[in-house]
């Protein structure tokens, strides 16, 4: 990939001064794979440290998925990139909170596993009324131990969080609404506009007050960052585990996975 030039993404930069970023995979329901990966971080370096810019708008492709999290094809144990999990996701999850722009999250699908760790670690989140959020990694041999997890945590409440990642739930936009995992809930029609309206009154404010208070929010819980780069490491050794490798073989196969026989 040379700087700028896409395949898993879609990059534009409006004179309005809202960058939008789209995860271009609806085949595969958004989910990512290293490559994937490496241009997202590609495209929030340019669009985070541009001064034309204000806002940053992160969404996916067509109309069933923001995002479902890391795509299984491309998961035999580590994934096909670099990083500790050979996928550099921590370096993406760590610019989002670092880019000194606000970034919102436009979810008018699934945002699921991975995605709906990324939704969560956007500074807000906007989402059709048909939206569905949710984690899987226990059903499918995986986990996320930092953000997804601990940030998580603070957002929804522990109770709730544990809820999230134990049970695997799917939860409707107006549940993650009440639960202050979603900012607004609008009709599917309106979702652009809404988006557009908030991007407006952003661009209205100082930016160097938001980028302020941004890293000072994010000062409360950059420990968790060191968590988990920690996490990141004991996740590495559960892929290369029979029993986390039966969850990606039987998400592919569409059966049920049997961990306990591993």
């Amino acid at each position: 990939m040379t700087k700028g030039t896409y395949e898993d993404i879609l990059f534009e930069e409006r004179a309005d001064g809202v960058a939008f970023i789209t995860i271009n995979r609806p085949d595969r329901y958004n989910a990512f794979r290293g490559q994937t990966v490496e241009e997202l971080i590609d495209a929030f370096q340019r669009a985070g440290w541009n001064r034309d810019i204000g806002v940053i708008v992160l969404g996916g492709a067509g109309d069933k998925a923001f995002c479902t999290g890391g795509d299984q094809g491309a998961h035999d144990g580590q994934y096909d990139g670099r990083g500790t999990i050979g996928l550099p996701i921590e370096e993406l999850q760590t610019l989002i909170r670092d880019v000194p722009k606000p970034v919102i999250a436009r979810i008018q699908g699934f945002a699921i596993g991975g995605g709906n760790v990324l939704a969560t670690i956007c500074d807000l989140t906007i989402a059709s009324e048909r939206a569905q959020f949710g984690q899987v990694g226990p059903k499918v041999g995986s986990v996320d131990p930092g953000f997804g997890t601990a940030y998580l945590a603070r957002v929804v409440g522990e109770k709730k969080a544990r809820e999230i990642w134990y049970l695997c739930r799917r939860y409707t936009a107006a549940e993650a609404e009440r639960m202050g995992l979603v900012n607004c809930v609008v009709p599917h029609g309106e979702l652009d506009a809404e988006v557009d309206r908030w991007c407006a009154e952003l661009m209205e404010k100082s930016p160097t007050a938001i980028s302020i208070a941004k890293r000072s929010f994010n000062a409360d819980t950059e420990s968790i960052r060191g968590i988990g780069s920690l996490g990141m490491q004991a996740l590495s050794l559960y892929y290369d585990t029979e029993e986390s490798k039966e969850g990606g073989r039987a998400f592919r196969e569409k059966r049920k996975p049997n961990f306990r026989k591993r």
